[in-house]
């Protein structure tokens, strides 16, 4: 992906999330070089900001996702007095635009559609050897309420409802009749190790320098 598309992808998104009323904190306006700077070092280290993914494939209009995370734990204190234990994001989710097959191996989420269209989820629960299981029901609970899928079942959220995920669920998700947007809640999130795709994709994109970053994205911080 082209850094100018970035750029363009990333001011969108932000006009998205203020359509629907949603400010971001501070941080998310810094420029690149504040964002390298040492005030910055909490928020690189907990990869806070902002994530524009299209998996690798170069294909962002059919498979991608837009995502600011705004705050995060550490693995690393899992389990400590005191420590944080959560972590929270805003994402865009375009219409037909598909977030792949997917679970995590200690995340538990929910996600909740905020604003915009339905969000559809495709589910299916995780087998004995950790792969997808093609022929069990897939149990969820939704608001509070259990339901009941067969394997590969569509699970449809309006605007305002919400899906709880836990890692023994396999899960893809898409805009349908328009762009979503998504607000995860979730344990904390890494995503360098948590994620396991059903296809051999990766996490982040890669970027091709043709302009100056307006922004750094989370996957940056490493470069």
């Amino acid at each position: 992906m082209k850094r100018s598309r970035v750029n363009d992808i990333l001011d969108e998104g932000a006009a998205f999330f203020a359509t629907h009323g949603w400010s971001l904190p501070p941080f998310a306006g810094w420029s690149p070089d504040d964002m390298r700077s040492d005030k910055a070092a909490h928020i690189r280290n907990r990869r806070l900001g902002w994530d524009i993914t299209d998996y690798g494939q170069g294909r962002f209009d059919d498979m991608g996702l837009f995502l600011f995370t705004m705050r995060n734990g550490d693995l690393g204190e899992m389990g400590q007095q005191g420590a944080m234990l959560y972590a929270e994001k805003l994402m865009i989710s375009r219409q037909d635009q598909l977030s792949p097959m997917h679970r995590h191996v200690l995340k538990t989420e929910d996600i909740i559609n905020r604003g915009g269209a339905t969000l559809v989820l495709e589910l299916f629960t995780r087998a004995h050897d950790g792969g997808i299981d093609r022929k069990a029901d897939v149990e969820v609970m939704t608001d509070g309420v259990p339901i009941t899928l067969p394997a590969g079942g569509h699970l449809k959220l309006p605007v305002g409802a919400s899906v709880t995920l836990t890692p023994t669920t396999w899960h893809a998700f898409w805009g349908e009749g328009g762009d979503c947007l998504i607000h995860e809640v979730s344990t904390v999130n890494d995503d360098l190790t948590d994620n396991i795709f059903a296809e051999p994709i990766g996490r982040f994109s890669d970027i091709e320098e043709d302009t100056a970053p307006s922004h750094l994205l989370v996957s940056d911080y490493d470069t």
